[in-house]
């Protein structure tokens, strides 16, 4: 997406920006008739209370590193970077192939990164954003140039009860990937604004299979393997917590609200997006979103949605972009950054026909503009 691999180690050292993207969605279309009939809804009301028409699930082969390694190959080649060459690599995600070993060591070894430190980060669906923190300090310390690949993916899928409407019909698959570098003064990724509110931890898990509760016949006979989600009190966190992170992203960049050109915010839900771009005091930005057509992705949804902003031509150089994430935890994240704008690598455009969000490939991702539309709505 920018420079060589030589010519990160020149740059001024210390300014650590994104210098590629990638991302990978899952084959399988599942709209939303299939969904509404195991979940008791039908699929119009589906669309009305969330805007999903349809999502990506995973074949029955695929695991989330699988989904991970795709996206990182893309990044990958769209920076320019060689797999062999990154001092870290982070897996952001909360559906991991197993408990042990890190996905990001599957990741490692499919890319061949030997030697580079490998770890995952779960913050549920504010990983990513917490993953990026975490690997830009990691290179800033270093201070060599060396990369970093950060992935988000999650393969909700295989957690959510069918029939439960209020997580069934949210979720999809995917995987995104960013490569961080050294980048020239001003065009790096700022330092992200973190919080977590554990008092909240109620409002989304996934109660049993770890060492408080671990698999038992009584723990799947209960159904407490499923993933839960209270949606109305999600929405109502997200209504009083997340203006409220903007506010400290922008005063620690030094941005006015009237500066920020494009926002990437989690895909938690489209009614909720559209309620809560009002709020968000950001009167020239273009909110992009996914959501439409993969509906949540998890921690990939940022990369994703990234990715597919990216690619449809809507980033340009020297633009003004706020990447905010929030999910259980409670957790919330948010980070600003002065876009590189590099053109896409050639082999990297010819192979980013990924499969492609559809609202990527028709019209780019769907601006949502930020002023209020319509009322908050859960899907609980």
């Amino acid at each position: 997406m920018s420079t060589s691999p030589a010519e990160h180690r020149t740059l001024t050292a210390g300014a650590v920006g994104i210098i590629g993207t990638g991302s990978y969605l899952p084959p399988v279309v599942v709209p939303n008739a299939p969904v509404a009939a195991a979940a008791g809804v039908d699929a119009d009301w589906i669309e009305r209370k969330t805007l999903i028409r349809e999502r990506r699930h995973a074949l029955p082969g695929q695991a989330t590193s699988d989904l991970a390694v795709e996206a990182a190959r893309r990044a990958l080649e769209d920076a320019g970077v060689l797999a062999a060459d990154l001092a870290v690599v982070v897996v952001s995600t909360s559906t991991p192939d197993s408990p042990q070993p890190p996905t990001a060591s599957l990741v490692q070894q499919a890319l061949g990164a030997d030697g580079a430190a490998a770890f995952d980060v779960n913050a549920v669906c504010s990983g990513f954003v917490y993953a990026l923190e975490v690997a830009r300090s990691l290179l800033v310390a270093a201070g060599d140039g060396r990369p970093a690949l950060v992935v988000g993916a999650d393969v909700y899928s295989r957690i959510l009860d069918p029939s439960d409407r209020r997580t069934a019909v949210l979720f999809g698959d995917g995987a995104g990937a960013v490569v961080l570098g050294a980048v020239p003064a001003g065009q790096e990724l700022g330092r992200a604004v973190l919080h977590g509110v554990g008092s909240r931890s109620e409002l989304i898990s996934v109660p049993a299979g770890g060492s408080r509760r671990p698999a038992s016949a009584q723990t799947l006979a209960a159904g407490e393997h499923w993933f839960r989600m209270d949606g109305r009190g999600v929405r109502e966190f997200v209504e009083e917590h997340v203006p409220g992170l903007v506010g400290e992203v922008l005063a620690g960049a030094g941005w006015e609200p009237s500066s920020v050109d494009h926002v990437v915010p989690h895909q938690g839900n489209g009614v909720m997006l559209a309620a809560l771009a009002g709020s968000l005091g950001l009167p020239r930005a273009r909110m992009h979103t996914t959501v439409e057509e993969l509906g949540n992705t998890g921690s990939a949804s940022v990369p994703v949605t990234l990715d597919a902003a990216r690619r449809s031509g809507a980033l340009r150089p020297g633009e003004r972009v706020l990447l905010l994430a929030f999910g259980g935890g409670m957790n919330l994240a948010g980070v600003a950054c002065t876009w590189l704008g590099a053109p896409l690598r050639p082999a990297a455009a010819a192979t980013s026909a990924l499969p492609a969000p559809r609202s990527a490939r028709r019209r780019g991702t769907t601006p949502v503009p930020l002023r209020a539309v319509g009322g908050p709505v859960s899907p609980a």
